[in-house]
């Protein structure tokens, strides 16, 4: 028996292995326990193994890869294709086993231990802020039923917190202010763990080359910097800098038919929480620009501003940014903002620059037209 290559489907306890030799035949098909995964792995030689890119399928990727094997994680909409009939996990692993072997196929670069640790602060800080934001809105509508309404944003909810601790007002019934005191304990304790998350953050950004030279794009801080240096791993896998951009769904979604080319709104593909942060940031850059800040590059998103929607400008940028962020990552340079800079020498073998941000936001075609 010669398995050269294997598609594992993934399980919390049971998985289904599907393993083919040279020739395509079907030469083992099993289920292994959790404990049993390893040390079936460690008596085969090297081979091909395929796996959906789901949750802990890099766990398992770095596991199979310390024991000599070529593991390639697929995303799960590209293996579906390749399922015959059913729904099962014999035929999800014959699926997998054929998917990893078609030449055309994209797979999902394995992360290190560190990029996940990364993501995970940025999942938790998302996840708190969400919370954050639910017990915000909490204390706001609880509080107004009582006649307590302060201005809008974060900043001014201590004022609401002070109101509610303060036993002399009366506005608010003792049987209310109990509930409201855990409201607003917790809010303030989120506040510190959000911190907390944020400067641990701030800690890797520095410490992480990648991730300064993102920082010198506009509209990229350290929080969106770290995040796309610990989720692109690999750039050479995307051609250009429209194929990142395609990837994080930031350019139009097209419907084309009969040689009819036909393009609506953004696609919405891809990791939504990098995308909102590129917006996010392009936003900032364009209240700048509304306060008459000009910044190094933004000529071409004043010029925007002045015939189209704030908002459609902002997704516009974002995709600029992205293709942007694509060449600081795949050529290793680095963006001089400061206006009409010169290109100095490369400071390091292999570390090329940017004579300034003008001249790469200038640099290709967006399809703002396209894009409504």
């Amino acid at each position: 028996m010669h398995i050269t290559t294997i598609g594992l489907d993934l399980a919390k306890h049971v998985f289904q292995v599907h393993g083919v030799d040279n020739n395509g035949a079907v030469v083992i098909r099993r289920r292994l326990r959790r404990v049993e995964v390893i040390k079936f792995f460690s008596s085969l030689p090297p081979c091909l193994v395929g796996m959906e890119a789901c949750s802990t399928a890099h766990h398992w990727a770095r596991g199979l890869i310390s024991l000599g094997h070529d593991v390639r994680l697929i995303p799960p909409t590209y293996v579906k294709p390749y399922v015959k009939r059913g729904k099962n996990d014999a035929a999800d692993a014959e699926a997998i086993c054929e998917a990893v072997t078609r030449p055309t196929m994209r797979f999902v670069p394995v992360k290190s231990a560190e990029q996940q640790s990364v993501l995970v602060l940025h999942r938790t800080r998302d996840l708190l802020i969400r919370q954050r934001t639910m017990l915000a809105n909490s204390l706001r509508a609880h509080c107004a039923e009582f006649g307590i309404v302060v201005a809008q944003g974060m900043a001014k909810l201590a004022e609401l917190i002070a109101r509610i601790a303060d036993e002399g007002d009366t506005r608010i019934p003792p049987l209310a202010r109990g509930c409201l005191l855990v409201l607003s304990q917790q809010l303030q304790e989120l506040q510190l763990k959000v911190g907390e998350i944020e400067r641990a953050l701030h800690c890797w950004h520095r410490s992480n080359e990648t991730s300064l030279r993102l920082e010198t794009i506009p509209g990229i801080g350290p929080i969106t910097a770290s995040a796309l240096a610990a989720t692109v791993t690999d750039p050479t896998l995307f051609r250009s800098g429209r194929h990142l951009a395609a990837w994080l769904g930031l350019v139009p979604r097209q419907n084309s038919s009969g040689g009819k080319e036909r393009l609506g709104g953004i696609s919405k593909q891809g990791d939504r929480y990098i995308r909102r942060l590129l917006i996010s940031g392009a936003h900032a850059v364009l209240q700048y620009l509304k306060r008459g800040q000009a910044r190094p590059g933004s000529a071409w998103a004043t010029g925007l501003l002045q015939r189209r929607p704030f908002k459609l400008v902002a997704v516009a940028l974002a995709n600029k940014t992205a293709r942007i962020a694509w060449a600081v990552l795949a050529r290793g340079v680095h963006i001089d903002q400061r206006p009409g800079a010169a290109r100095p020498k490369p400071q390091a073998p292999g570390q090329a620059w940017v004579g300034g941000a003008e001249e790469v936001m200038t640099n290709g075609r967006t399809e703002i037209g396209k894009i409504r």
